[in-house]
C-alpha cells in the first residue's frame, strides 16, 4: 500500500527545517545543487522578463529563491501539501522579494490553476507522488494550460528508466551512492520510504506526454542516475 496524501504531507510538515537547507535536506538526491542550477537558469534564459511564477511542491521555497537571483521581483504562486511548508517559504521568499506571494495548500490533481497565466513553472522533487496515467495527464495538462504562450515548465525528479536492465543498473548506482553517504542503514531507510510513497515515471515517459499536450520545444538538462531535471515550451 502506498502512502496516502495526509501521510505524505505529515512527513513533511515534520521536516521544514531540513527541506530549508540544500546542501543537508536534499543529500539524498544526485546532484542537488547542479540540478537546481540548471533547473532555474534554464528558466531564466527561456523567460528572463517573468512576472508570474508557479512553484509546484514548492518545500520551503528553494526553486524560488535561486530563481529570484536570476529574476527579480515577480509574483509568486506556491502549492504545496504541507501547510507548515509554504509558512516557511512565504517568509524566506518575502525577505528577498517585493513580489506578491500567494500560497495554496492542496495537491496536484485538486489545484485549480487559472489559464494563461504563468511565464515559468516549476517543481522539484514532487512529480513522482502521482500514480496512475490518468493523474499524470491531469496533472501535465493543468500546468499546459496555465502557461502563457512561449511559458515554460521545468521539472527535477526521481526517474525510472524504460529499459529494465538499465533500470536496474541505475538503482544500483543509486543504491552505492546512498551508502557511501550515509550508510546502509541510511540507504534502507530512504528505499523504504520510495517504496511506500513514490511512484516515478521516467524521463522519456514524461517528455512524450508533454508532446502529446502540446508542448512546442522540449529537453533534458541532465540525467545521473535516478534523477534527471527536463521540460519544455509552451
Amino acid at each position: 500500500m502506498k502512502s496516502t496524501l495526509f501521510e505524505i504531507q505529515e512527513r513533511f510538515d515534520n521536516d521544514v527545517e531540513r527541506f530549508s537547507n540544500l546542501e543537508t535536506g536534499q543529500i539524498s538526491t544526485v546532484d542537488a545543487t547542479l540540478s537546481l542550477e540548471l533547473l532555474t537558469q534554464a528558466a531564466g534564459a527561456c523567460c528572463p522578463n517573468a512576472k508570474q511564477v508557479l512553484d509546484l511542491g514548492c518545500g520551503a521555497g528553494n526553486y524560488s529563491l535561486k530563481l529570484l537571483e536570476l529574476i527579480p521581483d515577480f509574483d509568486s504562486t506556491l502549492i504545496d501539501l504541507s501547510q507548515p511548508m509554504l509558512n516557511k517559504a512565504k517568509e524566506r521568499i518575502s525577505e528577498v522579494s517585493e513580489g506578491k506571494i500567494t500560497t495554496i495548500q492542496t495537491d496536484f490533481l485538486s489545484m485549480e490553476l487559472p489559464e494563461n497565466t504563468f511565464d515559468i513553472v516549476v517543481t522539484g522533487a514532487a512529480l513522482h507522488h502521482l500514480r496512475t496515467d490518468e493523474e499524470w495527464e491531469k496533472v501535465f495538462s493543468k500546468i499546459y494550460k496555465s502557461l502563457k504562450k512561449g511559458g515554460c515548465f521545468w521539472i527535477s525528479d526521481l526517474i525510472l528508466h524504460d529499459n529494465p536492465a538499465i533500470n536496474q543498473l541505475m538503482w544500483k548506482r543509486y543504491s552505492n551512492y546512498l551508502e557511501n553517504i550515509g550508510g546502509k542503514e541510511y540507504r534502507e531507510n530512504v528505499f523504504a520510504y520510495i517504496e511506500k510513497e513514490d511512484t516515478p515515471r521516467s524521463v522519456m515517459y514524461q517528455l512524450d506526454l508533454m508532446k502529446k499536450i502540446g508542448f512546442s520545444y522540449i529537453d533534458v538538462l541532465h540525467k545521473n542516475s535516478n534523477f534527471s531535471v527536463f521540460g519544455g515550451i509552451k
